[in-house]
């Protein structure tokens, strides 16, 4: 709390942020975790029951969890009975959905990390001027005062850029992992096509077409 008292109104505005980019980064994380899941299994799973015609059973093992790949294959799944056309066109705007939720927060999350040095920035350049300002009532005994002022004008700078690194880092690191989910939701895409046009329909357990 001293500290907050020392740098003054830019440090509470810092502290802010702080939490609002801390509370995006675990509700990211959160999210990864629900949304993450093993794709090329989901596929094996998925293709095998399509082959066998066993409906139901895909339609449970999509909505198994609710991760982007199962979501997607949940679209496929429920509208097999459309063309493959119209189904890859169905899969692309499922796609746009689910990337639009993985990218959710991270302008926001980029907008902290670059907006709280400069906070920072900002609250030691209004200290610096509070001390020079005070500079010449000061005697050649108060140089110590002198540096305390500096010391203190320094502590909202340390602190923008304490929030701004890791927040980088966390940015960098949802980046990598939404092109990562794109990649895996537009074979997801391909897969389903796939299979779609390879069967036109579900198979009973005897290998006819229903």
């Amino acid at each position: 709390m001293e500290f907050m008292d020392l740098g003054g109104p830019v440090m509470w505005i810092i502290l802010g942020l702080s939490v609002l980019g801390g509370a995006i980064v675990l509700e990211r994380f959160w999210f990864i975790s629900r949304a993450s899941t093993d794709a090329p299994s989901l596929e094996l799973s998925l293709g095998d029951l399509i082959y066998h015609g066993k409906k139901e059973e895909a339609s449970k093992l999509v909505r198994a969890k609710d991760s982007s790949l199962h979501r997607l294959f949940r679209v496929a799944v429920d509208h097999w009975e459309v063309g493959h056309e119209a189904m890859q066109i169905l899969l692309e705007q499922e796609v746009r959905r689910e990337v639009f939720r993985w990218e959710r927060g991270l302008g926001s999350l980029a907008t902290i990390a670059r907006v709280t040095p400069l906070l920072g920035l900002l609250g030691t350049v209004i200290g610096m001027i509070d001390v020079f300002r005070n500079l010449p009532g000061l005697s050649g005994s108060s140089v110590a005062v002198l540096a305390g002022g500096i010391w203190e004008a320094l502590l909202t700078t340390v602190a923008g850029l304490s929030v701004a690194v890791p927040l980088i880092l966390f940015h960098a690191f949802f980046s990598v992992r939404l092109e990562g989910a794109e990649e895996m939701l537009w074979r997801g895409v391909d897969f389903m096509v796939r299979e779609k046009v390879l069967r036109s329909g579900f198979r009973d357990d005897e290998g006819r077409h229903p």
